[in-house]
Parts: C-alpha cells; sequence; structure tokens
C-alpha cells in the first residue's frame, strides 16, 4: 500500500499543467496536493453517486474492488485474524445483496440511494473499531445463525442430498442414451 501511496505522490510532484494548479491550490490553502486531490475526488464521486448515470456500478465497484484487493492480501499473509475481518465483510457483503437483490427495484429510485448504499458499504469495510461489519455480524447475522443452526444444516443437508440425487439421476440417463445409440449402430 505504501508503494502506491509513493507512486501517487510522485505522480502530483510531477511537472506539468494539472500539478501547477496544484501547487497554486497547495500554496493559497495550506493543504498538501496529495490532500486535495483526495478532496476533488472524493467530492467528484459523492456528486456522481447523487446525480449520475451508472451509480450502482461505481457503488458495486466502491463495494468490491477494494475487499477484494484486501482479501487477497489476506488470504495471502500469515496472520489469520485479516481473514476473519474480510471473511465477515463478504458474510455482510452478501446478506446486503441478496437483501437489496429484492428491494432495489424500490429502493433505487430514492434520491441519494447510492451515496447511502456507498456509505453503507464503506462502513462495512473500514478498518475502524465500529466497522459495520463487525457489529452487523455479531449483533444481528451470528445471534440468527446460532439460533437457527441446526435448521439451515438439516437444510443445506437436504439441498445436498438432493442435488447428488439428481446428479446421479441425469447421469444414468445419459449413459442410458449414450450405450442405446451405441446399440443401434
Amino acid at each position: 500500500m505504501s508503494q502506491l501511496k509513493d507512486r501517487f505522490v510522485s505522480l502530483l510532484h510531477e511537472k506539468n499543467f494539472v500539478t501547477d494548479q496544484l501547487a497554486v491550490l497547495e500554496r493559497i490553502t495550506g493543504a498538501k496536493r496529495e490532500h486535495i486531490t483526495l478532496a476533488v475526488a472524493f467530492g467528484f464521486i459523492v456528486v456522481y453517486l447523487l446525480f449520475g448515470h451508472g451509480a450502482s456500478l461505481l457503488c458495486n465497484l466502491v463495494g468490491f474492488i477494494y475487499p477484494a484487493y484486501f482479501s487477497i492480501k489476506a488470504i495471502e499473509s500469515p496472520n489469520k485474524d485479516d481473514d476473519t475481518q474480510w471473511l465477515t465483510y463478504w458474510v455482510v457483503y452478501g446478506l446486503f445483496s441478496i437483501v437489496e437483490a429484492f428491494s432495489d427495484i424500490f429502493l433505487s429510485w430514492f434520491p441519494f440511494y447510492y451515496a447511502v448504499k456507498c456509505t453503507f458499504l464503506v462502513w462495512c469495510m473500514s478498518p475502524v473499531t465500529w466497522n459495520g461489519s463487525d457489529m452487523l455480524y455479531s449483533r444481528v447475522i451470528r445471534p440468527y445463525f446460532l439460533q437457527h443452526q441446526s435448521t439451515m444444516d438439516n437444510i443445506v443437508t437436504d439441498l445436498t442430498s438432493k442435488a447428488k440425487d439428481l446428479k446421479d439421476t441425469v447421469t444414468k440417463e445419459a449413459v442410458h442414451q449414450v450405450l442405446g445409440r451405441e446399440k443401434d449402430d
């Protein structure tokens, strides 16, 4: 991550028209050009989420790209605490996506829906103690899961058994059809 930050900073200090304007803003405001650039980018994203076409795509990218990147880094690291953090995020994200699939047709008509959704997803992935994923998992999902775990286990076992039976039936039927054709030839 520090390499990315260093590259970003060096890019903002190269000599061109945009960085010259950033230098002027830096002198006037006293704020670093990195902060100015991030504020402008953040402002653009917020305005786009409020008024732009394709806000849904942008919101989904925000909710996917950063967590996916850090999930891969967590998998590759020897520390397993970060694995738990990102697994918790993906459980919450998945549940949210399922709920949203049924309610999105109504919710997307609300003003600022995608800005609120994006804020929610950022809260869920934030590396803070009051992280949304941790709070939702520990207060809502985990208690519900523990209360209904045996029922869910039975449903999963039943579905697995039915899927295996269906696979066996389809395989037998396919073998029967192939053997039937060979007899005809």
